[in-house]
């Protein structure tokens, strides 16, 4: 059901973008404001576009989320704090904690609208560390510095 939703969420995205920046095109000029002159087909060009855009939004929660395994040595109680503070110093703040289960969401309102509200990341202990779920170039990032930081710390 999250996926869905995430694909949904993309599509609506996209065409909110295309239609701001037709609509700025249309109001500066540079292109005439009735569909069947803005486009070579017209109507049905506003179809394929629309097209395109579902298969598009429909593959990116595939490619642009993922879980990955951090290595953070040492038992949940150890490393918790350490893994708090460096996920406060990044700008998010811890949401939900439970059975050595925490998400975190982004402090900033302005930037979680900027992820569309996907902002969440969920770190999950394993015997070798975490397994962190969110937004691939976000858990990428994230789970490099705390990798760097707490294993070079030791």
């Amino acid at each position: 059901m999250k996926y869905i939703v995430r694909a949904v969420k993309y599509f609506i995205w996209f065409i909110l973008i295309l239609t701001i920046v037709m609509l700025i095109m249309a109001v500066l000029g540079l292109v005439e404001p009735d569909p069947d002159l803005m486009f070579r087909e017209g109507w049905k060009s506003i179809w394929q576009i629309a097209i395109l855009f579902g298969i598009v939004a429909a593959l990116y929660p595939m490619f642009g989320f993922r879980k990955q395994e951090a290595i953070v040595p040492g038992e949940y109680p150890q490393v918790r704090d350490e893994v708090v503070s460096y996920m406060e110093s990044r700008g998010y703040e811890l949401e939900t904690e439970e059975n050595q289960i925490m998400t975190f969401r982004l402090h900033s309102k302005v930037s979680r609208i900027a992820k569309m509200l996907e902002d969440r990341v969920t770190f999950i202990k394993v015997p070798e560390g975490f397994e962190v779920e969110g937004l691939r170039k976000d858990i990428i990032r994230l789970i490099s510095g705390l990798e760097y930081k707490l294993n070079n710390e030791r």
